[in-house]
């Protein structure tokens, strides 16, 4: 593994529960618990899980869009909950985010060049005929044309206006791009485009991604590397050919188990998990998963299992495997 652009060390966020009284805390959310990896200079590093997990949370914590409650986050070795307003400026160049949502992310009062303009005016980048060059420029690489940017947002179909978003985020030539669920609003076979759009501009542009997503064959085309999240901590981290041919956590298992098949004629193991996702203000003592495993034992309910490496690159936590 190449030295890593991003560091998480024991990152964890809370929430504060607020009472009946004016300020009065009861209690806290467990958005994410102690989460530590690495992501190389170059790689496509998959972030999944059920809905509520926090993994959306974690990616906002890693660009520093949110403050960390506890641990550390570095880029390019550097603590970020340490910049001051000058070197976080910079650091919004160097690391942008594609939102879930393409039509929330745009102004719908403004014109898409007027958009995609915003960030180079803001660090004050080139001349303003530079500056259009750039925009005219973005929008052919993202697959739209130059005259496109003198419409407003909602004269575009869902998968046009993410390629706007992803133009916008090429803007500054970001070295890391957080994609937050970027393709699940959209139809699936403008999903495809999008995600080989996406393919395109990682080798065009050498960019490093951290690609959230709860579709699992997504991830599996896309990320070198694939991270299970539940309830807010890290189960199980592995290359994706390691995770997708033999995975280890039954939280894991039970994932994939679910993930559709194209063949209407192949038969699949189903793995149904008992129960509900555990609540994050009142978490499950020792493992959180172990209300539902199948493989628990005695030891789950007491201990919280350490997230330990067990091979080159692969990382559980679980007390049985």
């Amino acid at each position: 593994m190449t030295k890593p652009i991003l560091t998480a060390e024991h990152v964890a966020k809370h929430y504060p529960l607020r009472g009946a009284g004016f300020s009065r805390r009861s209690g806290r959310v467990l958005a994410v618990a102690d989460v530590s990896f690495d992501i190389a200079a170059g790689e496509v590093f998959g972030l999944v899980g059920e809905s509520g997990c926090g993994k959306s949370t974690l990616g906002r914590v890693l660009l520093r869009l949110e403050e960390l409650t506890a641990g550390r986050v570095r880029f390019s070795g550097e603590d970020i909950a340490a910049f001051d307003a000058p070197r976080l400026k910079r650091f919004r160049r160097e690391a942008q985010i594609v939102y879930q949502d393409p039509y929330s992310s745009l102004n719908p009062r403004r014109k898409v060049g007027d958009l995609i303009a915003e960030p180079l005016d803001i660090h004050r980048v080139g001349t303003p005929a530079e500056r259009r060059e750039r925009v005219a420029w973005l929008l052919k690489v993202v697959g739209l044309l130059p005259e496109h940017g003198r419409r407003y947002p909602h004269e575009f179909s869902g998968g046009q206006r993410q390629r706007i978003v992803i133009a916008r985020a090429l803007a500054l030539n970001p070295e890391l791009l957080l994609a937050d669920e970027p393709v699940s609003a959209l139809d699936v076979s403008i999903q495809a485009q999008v995600v080989n759009l996406l393919k395109e501009l990682q080798a065009q542009f050498n960019l490093t991604y951290i690609f959230i997503s709860h579709d699992l064959s997504l991830v599996e085309y896309i990320c070198d590397r694939v991270a299970v999240m539940y309830l807010g901590r890290l189960v199980e981290l592995a290359p994706k050919q390691d995770l997708y041919g033999e995975p280890f956590h039954p939280y894991t298992q039970a994932l994939l188990s679910a993930a559709p098949v194209p063949d209407p004629k192949a038969r699949k193991n189903r793995i149904l998990l008992a129960g509900d996702v555990p609540s994050p203000i009142h978490p499950p003592s020792g493992c959180s998963f172990h209300p539902r495993c199948r493989d628990r034992s005695g030891i789950c309910a007491q201990q919280l299992p350490e997230f330990r490496r067990i091979s080159r690159g692969r990382f559980i936590a679980c007390h049985n495997r």
